[in-house]
């Protein structure tokens, strides 16, 4: 199981310049193989007039649909590359479309794949993305005595507190990251001399959005 899962939250777009050939990179978040080709199919539409718009895209799944085009490049010097780098940077659900407008000099093969594999890398720096990370959402119940040793304890161990509720006791709504599961439960255990333990527990991705926490309720890729 990846505790990580990379993706696109707000797509973008980049351009680099080789030898007066113009490589425009655009970036998208897709879900399905579907998307992905509306999005590539939309792309030609916007860019008629260019000479390629070669493309890659990576689609999560229990087995991930990994697709490159190098749309009129000589065979494996654009799509292909442009996939390299989504794989190398660990996104996925992510669709991108580097097009060309020619400047008239022929770039040669390792000057097509540094061109095309630069534009993605431009794309991508313009986007906005979601570093997933597994966890555990849970819920304890605990008095008022432990409840500021454990929220000490919470603030210094990457465990975040997405609620709390003070009443006749204190009910917090926690997150763990899912590595720290076991540990973190021990110590809550320790802390509250065994009268706390996790409650409603849950396996989530979760991660910060514009200063905000959210939570996908998917269940986590297995390997």
């Amino acid at each position: 199981m990846s505790d990580i899962d990379k993706s696109v939250y707000r797509g973008g777009t980049g351009e680099v310049i080789e030898k007066k050939s113009r490589f425009i990179a655009t970036v998208a978040a897709v879900s399905t193989k579907e998307e992905a080709e509306e999005f590539i199919a939309s792309c030609k539409k916007k860019y008629w007039d260019a000479r390629h718009n070669c493309s890659a895209y990576i689609i999560a799944g229990a087995v991930d649909i990994l697709h490159s085009s190098d749309d009129g490049e000589p065979s494996g010097t654009a799509g292909k590359p442009m996939l390299e780098v989504l794989t190398k940077e660990g996104i996925r659900n992510v669709c991108v479309v580097v097009t060309r407008y020619f400047g008239g000099t022929l770039l040669g093969t390792g000057g097509l794949v540094r061109a095309y594999q630069a534009a993605v890398k431009e794309g991508i720096k313009n986007c906005i993305l979601l570093e997933k990370q597994a966890g555990i959402k849970a819920e304890i119940i605990t008095d008022y005595n432990d409840a500021g040793k454990l929220q000490h304890f919470f603030a210094s161990n990457r465990v975040v507190v997405l609620h709390s509720e003070y009443g006749q006791n204190v009910v917090m709504e926690i997150l763990i990251p899912l590595e720290k599961k076991n540990s973190v439960e021990e110590k809550i255990v320790d802390i509250t001399c065994g009268k706390t333990g996790l409650e409603s527990v849950e396996e989530v991705f979760y991660a910060p959005v514009e200063g905000e926490v959210k939570i996908w309720r998917t269940e986590l890729k297995k390997d």
